[in-house]
């Protein structure tokens, strides 16, 4: 066997670490490319039965973007297991409390229930913010592209580029902008 080929098949084996951000994109959407490389399935030697199943760091989870008016409708169900332990938290209350939960719940359902899907979440690392530790980040080695493309906020963009970015029209002097 040729170096090229065992090089070829040991990066097929070995557990890689991707890093994708969440960033204005929908957690639902975001959850399908993430289920791809938790559970190994952009590999050749995929099975549901094997465990070949990739790292994936998850960062900036508090700027999601729900579509619509997810943020008040979905509703989230927890039940204890004891009578009357049933509980329904909204979107925007379970991300308040806890800001990388939603994108977990929307990772695990993603999945099918099998026997392996809580194995496969510990392989998941969700952090709120962008600052990750560094042993954590020492490990990355792909970044795993979003589908959604994020705007420049105006807010963060310098003084001396909106100066010189080109206008339609010139507002008269005493023109009140409403």
């Amino acid at each position: 066997m040729s170096i090229a080929k065992r090089v070829q098949q040991w990066a097929t084996f070995a557990r890689t670490w991707h890093i994708y951000d969440c960033t204005w994109q929908n957690p639902f959407e975001s959850a399908a490319l993430v289920k791809t490389h938790l559970m190994g399935l952009h590999k050749p030697i995929y099975h549901p039965m094997n465990d070949c199943g990739d790292h994936v760091v998850l960062i900036n989870t508090k700027e999601i973007a729900l579509p619509g008016d997810e943020w008040i409708k979905r509703v989230y169900f927890h039940h204890t297991g004891y009578p009357g332990g049933a509980s329904w938290t909204l979107a925007w209350q379970l991300h308040e409390k806890d800001p990388t939960m939603v994108m977990k719940k929307a990772v695990y359902n993603s999945m099918h229930g099998n026997l392996q899907r809580r194995h496969t979440m510990q392989r998941l690392h969700l952090f709120s913010g962008d600052s990750v530790p560094d042993e954590i980040l020492q490990n990355v080695t792909n970044q795993i592209r979003t589908p959604r493309t994020v705007p420049q906020r105006l807010d963060h963009i310098d003084k001396e580029t909106l100066e010189n970015f080109p206008t339609i029209m010139d507002y008269p002097k005493d023109y009140i902008l409403r």
